[in-house]
């Protein structure tokens, strides 16, 4: 067995902002990831009725949100983004557009793809906003939506999420070739089956690679001694200071 040559430091993103403590993708969640150290910020974007990029990780509101008369709104993507304007989230605010996401922040995000349908109008308001650029990183699970990407956004990094490795299921012609079929630069991989083996081969590759999920010290650790370049948090002020503690600060 190898030995990984352990990196002094590790990438800390905040999921959904800081979910832990604040309603997860909104900009008070944002803005208190940042407070807390974190180093970027992963959130999930959709596609509404009408063509708007909105913050949101499920296909429908009916876990953060009922209308104004407590009904179940259905999907997303069948209402327009003045229909979801009027419902007001578990943040006491509206629905966020992607715009609006990155007019509150300031460090990376990290831009997990949760319906393809999407990827032209992120598209769109990345060739809007070329000062944003260096700072959005794109993410999916789905092999579908990184291929667009690279033919609609090109000039924006690409990462393939996954469960754990090899994800036989989802990915049966492997890990490895979905990453260079869809030109990515980095992987995001759940702990399932993750090896010194697995990083030195892909870090060896070129890829960046980050480990997910951070719950506790010993996930800190274990990134550490992998060598991992990066890995999500719930909760990036607590994961700020179980790095600080593996590093002896």
């Amino acid at each position: 067995m190898s030995t990984p040559t352990p990196i002094r430091s590790l990438t800390l993103v905040g999921h959904r902002g800081a979910m832990a403590h604040a309603p997860e993708n909104s900009v008070e969640s944002f803005l208190l990831a940042e407070a807390l150290g974190a180093d970027e910020i992963e959130l999930d974007v959709r596609l509404t009725a009408d063509g708007a990029a909105i913050v949101l990780h499920d296909p429908t509101l009916d876990r953060v949100a009922a209308d104004e008369s407590g009904r179940r709104l259905g999907p997303v993507a069948d209402l327009s983004l003045e229909r979801l304007r009027r419902v007001r989230l578990d943040s006491g605010h509206p629905v966020l557009t992607f715009d609006e996401a990155l007019d509150a922040t300031t460090v990376t995000l990290q831009v997990e793809i949760k319906a393809p349908a999407v990827v032209p109008e992120l598209a769109r308001i990345v060739a809007a906003r070329p000062a944003d650029v260096d700072r959005i990183r794109f993410t999916s699970f789905q092999p579908e939506a990184l291929r667009l990407l690279a033919q609609h956004a090109p000039a924006v990094p690409r990462g393939l999420i996954t469960l754990g490795h090899p994800d036989a299921r989802r990915h049966p012609e492997g890990v490895e070739a979905v990453l260079t079929a869809t030109g990515c630069s980095a992987f995001y991989c759940g702990w399932d089956g993750l090896t010194t083996e697995v990083v030195d081969r892909i870090r060896g590759l070129g890829y960046e690679m980050h480990g997910w999920p951070l719950r506790g010290p010993e996930d800190v650790r274990r990134a550490l001694a992998f060598g991992l370049d990066g890995g999500t948090a719930d909760d990036p002020g607590a994961a700020r200071t179980w790095l600080e503690e593996a590093l002896g600060h």
